[in-house]
């Protein structure tokens, strides 16, 4: 039985939504500039550290960009054509975000470090980087600000440490902000280091190194983020202590006896989907079934208003079903 009825947006969720757009935008806008003013400062200076950072920031504002169609594209309503709606579009677009990471950035880095250890790099003037950098600390400092600021929200909103909140979070957009501006932080120190190991030394080493280590830095970026949408692109159900209560919440209504199959899944950051199989009371009516679904759905939608769509299945308990000489799955 179909219990689903659709839940127009609250003015948090909507506000959320806003939020995460803006999280996004402040981030590309940020990267961007950064991006410029690095590729000028790796050419005047030779660095092949601060060259990578700019291939860096070139990833990070592609992957912003990306991150926007993504927001945009999940927000379209359902149709006739996608009956679950559009959610799960995001996950997709924030997987080619992380494949920009990957490919933009920390195969640049990689390739550019290996590069400059073998076959070596004239350094020029330094001063110019060290300026730039200064000034990138402070604009993706800026940047990663707005979104803890977010996630701290977020995460105390549904009362997780932000930690956990921002491993688990369905919302991947503020999740890769978050992720690739403290990447950018310490990519930001590890250039600076290899420009003053090469200012002191006199050798390219040094900035060749800082090149590896953030190559590797933006592997590992690339990787969470991609196994996070992977998750979420195969099916990720909701966490086991709200699936516990959902049950509770369901089994709880009257005319019920038991939930004999539960099936959550994430659809986005604001939209789940429930289905179960449900043991209702042999002698209940129609009526008094279709109460109970529709009483059930209030319920859940009152505990946790991000679950959108129920779907309850009225089933024969097992000892019945044992009875008829069934399988107990059917």
């Amino acid at each position: 039985m179909d219990t689903s009825g659709e839940r127009s947006e609250t003015a948090g969720d909507t506000d959320s939504g806003g939020e995460s757009t803006s999280t996004v935008i402040v981030a590309a806008a940020a990267n961007l500039g950064i991006a410029l003013a690095k590729g000028v400062a790796g050419v005047i200076s030779g660095s092949s550290a601060m060259l990578s950072e700019a291939a860096h920031s070139v990833a990070d504002t592609v992957t912003e960009v990306l991150l926007l169609t993504a927001l945009k594209r999940s927000e379209k309503p359902a149709d006739e054509e996608h009956p679950l709606g559009y959610g799960p579009e995001r996950y997709i677009w924030a997987m080619l975000a992380a494949v920009a990471t990957f490919v933009g950035g920390a195969v640049f880095s990689i390739y550019d470090g290996v590069h400059t250890l073998v076959a070596g790099e004239t350094l020029g003037d330094p001063v110019v980087s060290y300026i730039v950098l200064a000034v990138a600390f402070v604009l993706e400092g800026y940047s990663l600000r707005t979104g803890i600021r977010q996630a701290r929200g977020e995460a105390a909103r549904v009362g997780a440490p932000i930690r956990r909140y921002l491993r688990l979070t369905p919302d991947t957009a503020v999740k890769a902000v978050v992720m690739e501006d403290s990447a950018a932080l310490v990519g930001l120190v590890l250039a600076a280091g290899g420009l003053l190991g090469g200012q002191l030394t006199g050798s390219s080493a040094w900035d060749a190194a800082a090149s590896l280590c953030i190559g590797v830095l933006l592997l590992y970026v690339a990787w969470v983020l991609g196994r996070s949408n992977a998750e979420l692109l195969i099916g990720r159900p909701l966490p086991k202590p709200v699936r516990q209560e959902i049950r509770e919440i369901i089994a709880g209504v009257e005319h019920v006896e038991a939930v004999l199959e539960l099936t959550t899944l994430v659809q986005g950051p604001r939209e789940a989907l429930v289905a179960a199989k449900v043991d209702f009371r042999d002698a209940s009516t129609a009526a008094q079934i279709e109460w109970a679904c529709e009483e059930a759905a209030r319920r859940l939608r009152q505990r946790y208003p991000h679950v959108r769509r129920v779907y309850l299945d009225p089933t024969p308990g097992f000892a019945q079903r044992r009875e008829e000489g069934l399988s107990p799955w059917g």
